[in-house]
């Protein structure tokens, strides 16, 4: 007969291994000697070695015991189920993996890769963090907003880029954003988005954008509050029949003199 000692030795596991499998009922509790302590014979040897092969495996403790007690067939099964499981547990842990390499880049954390390339490519045009931070900021959102859809604006997005006045626009961008009333460059970047403006509505490419006026608003503010030259760009388009940034639309000249002041936030991203 052995002692608990014994039998985790022969089996290669720790006393504590044979303990827990006592306490799951993977190892039924052996007779005691008459000091107490638990005996086992060789059946017991058997069972822990077939218990940790099933284990170092990869099959759950929980269809541990099912498979020490199935037949050959059931047996058969049942470990063709457990590696159906294990591959599907393979595969979310390949994504997991694939998104945490993307959120060490910092800048892929809540934004599809669509996005983060098409941030890219502004980068190539030069323009400054402070802004791409800014249209990060909001993609996030928007992203959020239409996750099924984000992919076809960004390929949208990137077919403006070809226009040579998007990319004299996001020329202006290199800098600060700040820039005061007397900078010639605010009447220069109100020309380019009322061209741009223009062929958008003659290319019938603005109307409803699917987003609640809650949202438009916190678009509008977050790029007033980031970008204060901005309010001075949309006084000068509002003069000239224009209202809003993220939902842009053209104001009839009866309502120029009681049109709110715009508030900004989207043209730019």
């Amino acid at each position: 007969m052995l002692t608990i000692s014994q039998l985790a030795a022969y089996a290669g596991v720790t006393v504590r291994a044979v303990r827990h499998y006592h306490h799951v009922g993977l190892l039924p509790e052996p007779e005691r000697d008459r000091s107490g302590y638990r005996t086992y014979d060789a059946a017991a040897v058997v069972r822990l070695i077939r218990i940790r092969t099933l284990a170092d495996a990869g099959v759950p403790l929980a269809r541990v015991q099912e498979l020490l007690d199935a037949g050959p067939e059931e047996f058969a099964g049942g470990v063709q189920e457990i590696d159906k499981d294990l591959r599907a547990e393979i595969g979310r842990l390949r994504d997991t993996r694939r998104r945490l390499a993307r959120l060490a880049a910092g800048e892929h954390l809540a934004l599809p890769q669509s996005v983060v390339g098409y941030l890219d490519r502004l980068r190539g045009l030069g323009v400054g963090e402070r802004y791409i931070e800014l249209e990060r900021d909001a993609w996030i959102m928007i992203a959020a907003q239409v996750p099924d859809l984000i992919d076809s604006v960004i390929a949208k997005k990137h077919e403006e880029l070809d226009d040579p006045d998007m990319v004299k626009f996001y020329g202006f961008l290199t800098g600060e954003l700040d820039w005061s009333a007397g900078d010639p460059r605010t009447v220069e970047i109100a020309d380019v988005l009322e061209r741009l403006m223009i062929r958008a509505v003659e290319a019938g490419e603005v109307g409803d954008d699917g987003f609640d006026d809650q949202f438009v608003a916190l678009m509008d503010s977050t790029m007033l509050e980031s970008a204060p030259g901005a309010e001075l760009v949309l006084a000068i388009l509002k003069e000239r029949g224009w209202s809003g940034w993220t939902r842009i639309e053209r104001v009839p000249a009866d309502r120029l003199d009681t049109q709110l002041p715009p508030t900004g936030g989207d043209a730019l991203t």
